[in-house]
């Protein structure tokens, strides 16, 4: 052996050379095996303490681990995920790189992920950046993380460009675009874009895929189009309670209550084994609130009770709302008062109430009581509160809590909230403090400012500013009959019929059509629609003649007709029979018929209730001696004794 090691032998002899490799060759498979097992131990052991939610012990093991497993790699991301720890987070990615898996595609879309959860979306761009193997997966993982921070635009790009290279979608991808399409503004290039991915789920034979098709529902919802939401809904094979409860939503959040309610009672008949969750009760009862169906929503309450659902905040909320849009403000305060725990949104909901009814006083005392408790108000709070100063002329009030939004709680003001302030302020006839607020707008006025504007000239009749504000209006939403007929409105109460006439060919040449004023009444559980001049109603002669003997009756007793409100050039006799025949009226008159002593008739328009119906109604209420609810698009008005509750304030 001594010889084997002398310097001055170059080659050892055979016989110790073969005595040494076969000395040798077991310590080095003895060592190589024990690299292996140790190895293999630390992974098990980083990924155990991984599951038991030992973060800091396992990345003390990492760090002496030369060959961490991709598995390894995977739970301690989530585990840095779990543990909210974006430096250990930064740390572990790091180590991954340095160990030559910056590309791999399954990690990568790990990293997108936890970076998405600790907002640190640069960080998953860089990602996906370098990761030059981009699966699917990958960029289904960027879409899912560019969405939950709003930038729908990116992720419709991006997808753009996955097509153009030939990755083919699967549903999540789907889910993900048609999502991205309503994070942004719902502008109509972003709608186009969602009927071209419409295209392609159908042409890649997802149409019974039953999460895609609900997506594709709620997409439809948001911008407004029922008809399609409705068509997709109907062509599905298989519904959930997710579907269902998109399309309620979807007839809920765009002005067709009564259809909500239908589809609502469909799902019940239909779907013994599909019981409603707590969104579908949600839309449910704001149906019931839109139509001021007061029965209905307490058969909800009920069942809500029942079920077991009157634990979720958000349901609550919409129970108080319920109560309140239906004329019953004291159920709606003993619901709040019940609550072992109260968000911000369910004293918003309180507050709104009272200020729909006009009570301002009591929204703002409420409003003020919710911020004594150590609850921050929302930017939904100010709007609440700032719409009860509106409707009961509080306009002192209003000013000081819209300047208090920015100085006390650090909340700029947003278009809802200067349109309330311009309502406030243009109810109160001081339009030239309006305008001035418009103009010192530190954003741009956007239609909802105009329209309040508009809407205010209205009221007190001042064509110069109508005719500023319909300007703007026409070219922000040229589409939108009802600030053509709210000009045209104007101008027939000045006088100025040669200007209605031209309005009037405005609205022919544009194509538009004008939103038909729709009541609807709750009578022993079941619902009634009526529209203005209805001749398909098979009770409108009954109801027609008690209207004209309630009518001819009233003007003895001082009730003048107050047919200004009539677009048309005619003499007085027409313009009654016009007037006559509003769809408040004949709900009115359905409501005289059907209920009994002592019954409260509810009714809801869709539009504003006009000068002769409100006129009409206080006379009804005090010669019939009938309580009378009445919800418009902007407020409640109850009718009582010859009096209602605004004051003539709306």
């Amino acid at each position: 052996m001594w010889a084997f090691h002398s310097p001055q032998h170059t080659h050892p002899p055979l016989q110790a050379n073969c005595m040494t490799r076969s000395f040798v060759k077991p310590v080095i498979c003895s060592i190589a095996l024990n690299t292996t097992t140790t190895a293999a131990n630390n992974n098990q052991l980083i990924q155990s303490l991984c599951k038991q939610g030992d973060l800091k012990q396992a990345l003390k093991v990492l760090s002496s681990e030369p060959n961490p497993t991709q598995r390894t790699y995977e739970l301690l991301l989530l585990s840095c995920t779990h543990h909210k720890s974006a430096v250990d987070a930064q740390h572990v990615h790091r180590h991954l790189l340095a160990n030559g898996f910056d590309q791999d595609p399954f990690l990568a879309t790990k990293l997108i992920g936890m970076y998405s959860a600790f907002d640190m979306i640069d960080h998953a761009r860089k990602v996906f950046d370098k990761t030059q193997r981009r699966t699917l997966y990958v960029y289904n993982a960027l879409f899912r993380a560019l969405n939950l921070v709003g930038c729908g635009e990116e992720v419709l790009d991006m997808y753009r460009r996955m097509n153009s290279i030939g990755v083919p979608s699967d549903g999540f991808t789907y889910t993900y675009v048609l999502k991205a399409c309503v994070l942004s503004e719902c502008l109509m290039s972003l709608l186009s874009k969602g009927k071209e991915i419409h295209g392609h789920i159908l042409r890649h034979g997802y149409e019974d895929h039953v999460h895609i098709m609900t997506t594709l529902v709620d997409m439809y919802a948001k911008y407004g189009c029922v008809s399609y939401a409705g068509s997709v809904f109907g062509k599905m094979h298989v519904k959930n309670v997710v579907s269902w409860s998109a399309m309620i939503a979807c007839y809920s959040k765009n002005g067709k209550p009564f259809e909500a309610l239908e589809l609502f009672r469909e799902m019940m008949l239909k779907t013994r084994d599909t019981s409603p969750n707590s969104v579908t009760m949600v839309s449910v009862l704001q149906a019931c609130a839109a139509l001021a169906a007061l029965e209905q929503g307490r058969l909800l309450h009920g069942y809500i009770l029942r079920r077991g659902l009157d634990d979720i905040l958000p349901v609550i909320s919409a129970l108080i709302v319920m109560y309140a849009r239906c004329g019953k403000l004291e159920l709606g305060q003993r619901v709040f008062d019940k609550m072992d725990k109260r968000d911000v949104v369910s004293w918003n909901s309180l507050i709104s109430g009272y200020g729909v009814h006009g009570f301002g006083d009591k929204a703002i005392q409420i409003f003020e009581e919710m911020i004594d408790q150590g609850v921050l108000p929302s930017p939904v709070s100010f709007v609440s509160v700032l719409g009860a100063c509106s409707h009961a002329g509080l306009v002192e009030e209003g000013q000081r809590l819209f300047e208090s939004m920015r100085r006390e709680h650090g909340i700029y003001p947003s278009i809802e909230h200067y349109a309330c302030m311009v309502d406030l302020l243009g109810r109160a006839n001081r339009l030239d403090e309006a305008v001035k607020l418009i103009e010192g707008m530190r954003i741009e006025p956007g239609p909802k400012v105009w329209g309040s504007l508009l809407g205010s000239c209205r009221i007190h009749c001042n064509v110069k500013l109508a005719e500023r504000a319909s300007t703007r209006l026409f070219k922000l939403e040229p589409t939108n009959a009802g600030n053509y007929v709210l000009l045209a409105d104007i101008y027939a109460e000045a006088g100025m019929w040669n200007e209605v006439k031209r309005v009037k060919r405005l609205i022919e040449a544009r194509g538009l059509q004008k939103v038909s004023g729709r009541s609807w009444i709750e009578v022993k559980r079941k619902m009634y629609s009526f529209v203005s001049a209805d001749e398909f109603n098979p009770q409108i002669e009954q109801l027609h003649a008690l209207l004209v003997k309630l009518s001819t009756e009233m003007k003895e007793k001082g009730y003048v007709p107050q047919t200004k409100v009539v677009l048309y050039d005619l003499d007085a006799e027409e313009k009654e029979k016009i007037v006559l025949g509003h769809s408040e009226k004949l709900a009115v008159a359905f409501g005289l018929i059907n209920t009994g002593n002592g019954e409260i008739i509810r009714i809801t328009k869709n539009l504003r209730l006009c000068e002769d119906c409100h006129s009409f109604t206080k006379y009804i209420s005090k010669f019939t001696n009938k309580e009378i609810l009445v919800k418009d698009v902007n407020r409640c008005h109850h009718f009582r004794d010859g009096i209602c509750s605004c004051g003539d304030y709306w």
